[in-house]
């Protein structure tokens, strides 16, 4: 198994490095993060052997066991849906929270944040497709929120997040992704923060689109576990 993964991550990077070319950008630029929703503890040990060292996990409880099982040199990102009640757990245990679609959520973080003595570093999920099933903020009301969001106390805002829709319309996400770093640019354009540099975008199914925009975050499952 370690193989197939080993075979996987060559090709994905061989993948990043043709999209910062075509975008004039250099690799180093492109966090590669692998989702671990498709493995268990294992995986992800076998994954970080092989120099992954950013990992994104979207449930608590898994997140939780996945972590003990590696290296504390490794990065983990929270990037699924935070419900108010888990910020307890998640937040002793990541680096990164990619979700963030409320102002309750953000405070309930930075409350936990100050419990262990910490600043977290956060990402404000934004739903730019519009899409009804998708968790994430209105675009409309972006500036409102950051200028909220900056005054809760032990929290960092540094970028956005936002998930592409289901289709093989190709130029459809990729006008997304733009619109994305557009509104990433704007917002630093304003000076309401100055950590404003993130934009994690780009799943296994349209990620060198997602590079090619602008991401400096990228969610990688199924293009290395599968």
């Amino acid at each position: 198994m370690i193989e197939k993964y080993r075979n996987n991550i060559i090709r994905l990077k061989g993948q990043v490095a043709s999209a910062c070319r075509n975008a004039g950008r250099d690799p180093l630029e492109v966090t590669i993060v692998a989702a671990t929703k498709y493995t268990d503890a294992e995986g992800v040990r076998m994954i970080s052997e092989l120099g992954i060292d950013n990992f994104g996990e979207n449930r608590a409880d898994e997140l939780l066991s996945k972590k003990a099982n590696v290296e504390s040199k490794a990065v983990w990102h929270f990037i699924g849906h935070l419900q108010s009640r888990k910020a307890r757990d998640v937040v002793p245990e990541v680096d990164y929270i990619h979700s963030i679609d409320s102002l309750k959520i953000l405070e309930e973080i930075g409350k936990q944040a100050g419990r262990c003595g910490k600043v977290q570093d956060v990402l404000a999920e934004v739903n730019i497709s519009g899409e009804e099933t998708k968790y994430g903020l209105n675009p409309d009301n972006m500036i409102d929120f950051i200028t909220k969001a900056e005054k809760v106390e032990n929290t960092r805002l540094i970028g956005l997040m936002t998930m592409a829709p289901y289709t093989g319309d190709m130029e459809l996400i990729r006008g997304l992704f733009k619109q994305l770093r557009q509104l990433k640019d704007r917002i630093s354009g304003l000076g309401i923060t100055g950590h404003f540099s993130e934009l994690s975008m780009g799943m296994s199914n349209d990620f060198m689109a997602a590079i090619e925009e602008g991401a400096t975050m990228i969610r990688i499952g199924s293009s290395i576990f599968k």
